[in-house]
This record gives structure tokens, C-alpha cells and sequence, in this order.
């Protein structure tokens, strides 16, 4: 029995490391989760301090996508590809563009002042400046 709730624990905290929400490490921008929220589903074009945004995913299946999208979309895959199937079928939007991993997306932010990105904490070097954790 205790071998098994070992097992469960350690499995249990892999499922769920933290995910760090990444910046250019010149954007001084502080951002809460339901700000982080409206630039992921295309309700915010910038920032608050109005420079633009450019949003940028990892890839469906992604341990870390369903993370950020369970912790702080508060939507299910499935519930995202509808949201996104609406806006592009009425032209209001795209979704963000999908990278494969993790050092793509940090390459990315460290490349370009207006994108923001999530990854899994550890993942995480002084390229990129961290704004939020969930």
C-alpha cells in the first residue's frame, strides 16, 4: 500500500509541474492571470502598456499546453479548437502560432519584444524574463 501512494505522489507531481509565462526580458509589463488569459484567446491585442502582443503556444499534446490551458485558459483541447474554429471561420482571429518545444519557444521570446509564451518552469533561462507561474 505505501509503495503504491508513493508512486501516486511522484506521478501526481510530474503531472503537474509549473508552467512559467515568459516576456522579452525588455517588456516590464506586469501581467495577472486574467490579463494573461485575454492576450492567449485574442480578447487583448497589446499589452497594458500598449505595445503589441504576439502570443505563442507550444503544441497540441504538449504536457505543458494542457497545463496552461487547464490553469489558466480554463479550457479543455477540444473547448480551444472550437473557440479557435469559430474565430477563424468568422475572420476575427488566428490562433497563436504552435511551436514544438520548449527552447523554441524561450529562442522565440528572447528574439522578439512583443511575444509572450508559456514553458514548463525548469525549462526556464535568463534569456526570457518569468511573469507569471501557475
Amino acid at each position: 500500500m505505501k509503495k503504491w501512494l508513493l508512486a501516486l505522489s511522484l506521478f501526481s507531481s510530474a503531472a503537474w509541474a509549473d508552467i512559467a509565462v515568459i516576456v522579452h526580458p525588455s517588456n516590464n509589463d506586469v501581467l495577472n492571470k486574467p490579463t494573461i488569459s485575454r492576450l492567449f484567446l485574442n480578447k487583448a491585442k497589446t499589452f497594458p502598456s500598449g505595445s503589441p502582443v504576439t502570443p505563442l503556444t507550444l503544441s497540441e499534446g504538449n504536457a505543458s499546453t494542457d497545463e496552461f490551458n487547464g490553469k489558466v485558459l480554463n479550457k479543455t483541447s477540444a473547448q480551444l479548437t472550437a473557440f479557435w474554429a469559430k474565430l477563424v471561420f468568422t475572420g476575427k482571429g488566428q490562433p497563436p502560432k504552435a511551436l514544438a518545444s520548449d527552447s523554441d519557444a524561450i529562442a522565440a521570446v528572447a528574439n522578439d519584444p512583443s511575444a509572450i509564451a508559456y514553458v514548463d518552469a525548469s525549462a526556464v533561462d535568463d534569456s526570457v524574463r518569468v511573469v507569471a507561474t501557475f
